[in-house]
């Protein structure tokens, strides 16, 4: 079977400043006026691929169960909701952690494992590239990198993959030579789920307080970089505000003609 992954456990700090706290919505379900046009729904829509999505959620957990029960059944009856208690005081990694351990424990099989970070806007051709490759997908946007907020992929001189970021939103540095750095897409396939299962494994061990950048970083140091294909996503938009929510709609609304 192939599986999917979407993580929208996160505050939403950035999305939701200067609202009032009523008013404030998980971003991945957000919308203005119809339902459809939230980031969680055009991702479904784009893993309809999987046999199973699984959709970590945390913040606002009820309305996205609500949400996701208002889907139509060819969406709803493939997706696996989980909640991440951990969502406020752990980071990022301990929910594609739960995503895996909820994979892996109740679906034999898993050939292939997809993972999308749910505020993510992906062009269908550029998200159809990663699902059609044989190999493990890494993916990188067109987009300028400022250290602020960018992920870094970059190859150094022992010709592995590695990424590199501020959690603090502030300069970045590199501590070793690389022959290309990219900004990452934030979107990955894994092709060899025992290699994956366990890098999992390793993370609660080792760094359940880590991003999931350190279960994907286990992951590749595990497996022959020659296992990897580069992806370039062509539109690409990270939907940290509401701005940026508004222009994703505009792009939405020229798909749709």
């Amino acid at each position: 079977m192939e599986a999917a992954i979407i993580t929208v456990a996160g505050v939403s700090e950035r999305f939701n400043e200067g609202i009032p706290e009523e008013d404030k919505r998980l971003k991945a379900i957000y919308y203005e006026k119809d339902k459809a046009d939230t980031l969680l729904y055009h991702l479904l829509k784009k893993c309809m691929f999987a046999d199973k999505t699984v959709v970590v959620g945390g913040y606002k957990y009820d309305d996205l169960k609500a949400y996701c029960e208002e889907l139509p059944d060819s969406i709803k009856d493939r997706i696996v909701l989980i909640y991440n208690k951990h969502y406020a005081d752990f980071a990022s990694g301990y929910s594609l952690y739960m995503g895996l351990k909820e994979i892996f424990d109740k679906f034999e099989d898993v050939e292939k494992v997809l993972f999308v970070e749910g505020d993510l806007d992906i062009d269908k051709d550029s998200f159809s590239r990663v699902i059609d490759t044989k190999h493990n997908a890494l993916t990188y946007s067109f987009e300028p990198i400022y250290a602020r907020k960018a992920v870094v992929l970059y190859k150094n001189m022992q010709d592995r993959f590695r990424y590199a970021f501020n959690s603090n939103h502030g300069l970045l540095k590199i501590d070793e030579a690389f022959s290309v750095i990219l900004n990452s897409g934030q979107i990955w396939k894994f092709t060899d789920t025992e290699k994956l299962k366990a890098a999992n494994e390793r993370f609660y061990k080792m760094e359940k307080d880590g991003t999931n950048l350190c279960i994907i970083q286990n992951y590749i140091d595990s497996c022959d970089p020659e296992s990897f294909e580069l992806v370039g996503l062509l539109r690409w938009t990270n939907c940290n505000r509401r701005e940026d929510y508004r222009r994703i709609l505009e792009y939405w609304k020229e798909d749709a003609k």
